[in-house]
């Protein structure tokens, strides 16, 4: 299965406009945004728990990280509710699991198998920090080589310069709106930008965004 699966091709997918698809599991669902393969492989999704659901013990190959979006996510390391962003590394196991129904954004197979950080931030307790322009406050998640993760917030009426990307830049809008030359995107849209390409982001009424940057330098030989 290959969903927006070229790296160097701009994607946008307004994630709330599409089905829940049902997974190999009973009570997950999933909204696909970005997939290379069946069951194994790089994917960037958003799953649905249904309450009392259960997915089975797995490993991560290819490690996993996610952001809880509503409800709470469980395993065997604890229960995470709204706002948090945990990471789990190459090599990890859990059995997740949700009592009363949870929403997150996943993302698959994309971890450097030498960043073996776990990481646990309640994004509602930690600490704006200042933005490189007025009207933008940013919250760092975690930082290797040159990839970079974050929540950047919008204050309404915010614009940013025109700006490259070298290393490539994903977004996912957590709440408002957020905009550039290229289009409009309101919550739930997720937008991945390659390796090299160039915007003028903007918010009219401001936003919320999970951003990631740097992790998308094409491999050698494309």
């Amino acid at each position: 299965m290959k969903i927006h699966a070229d790296l160097n091709q701009r994607a946008v997918v307004h994630s709330e406009q599409l089905d829940w698809v049902d997974s190999p599991l009973p009570g997950v669902q999933r909204r696909m945004l970005e997939r290379d393969g069946a069951e194994s492989g790089r994917a960037s999704t958003i799953v649905r728990y249904a309450p009392d659901s259960y997915f089975r013990s797995h490993v991560h190959a290819g490690g996993e990280e996610f952001i809880v979006l509503d409800g709470v996510f469980s395993d065997q390391y604890g229960d995470f509710g709204p706002g948090m962003y945990v990471r789990n590394p190459v090599g990890s196991e859990h059995r997740p699991h949700s009592k009363d129904g949870t929403t997150i954004f996943v993302k698959l197979w994309q971890m450097d198998p030498d960043d073996q950080e776990y990481v646990r931030i309640d994004t509602n307790k930690a600490k704006w920090l200042p933005g490189p322009a007025e009207g933008l406050s940013v919250m760092p998640l975690h930082e290797r080589g040159p990839e970079h993760v974050a929540l950047v917030k919008w204050a309404p009426g915010t614009e940013f310069t025109r700006h490259a990307h070298p290393g490539g830049e994903e977004i996912l809008v957590l709440d408002g709106v957020f905009e550039d030359e290229h289009g409009r995107y309101p919550k739930g849209t997720w937008i991945r930008n390659p390796a090299g390409s160039v915007h003028t982001p903007f918010s009219t009424e401001g936003c919320t965004i999970f951003v990631k940057t740097g992790h998308l330098y094409p491999a050698v030989g494309d």
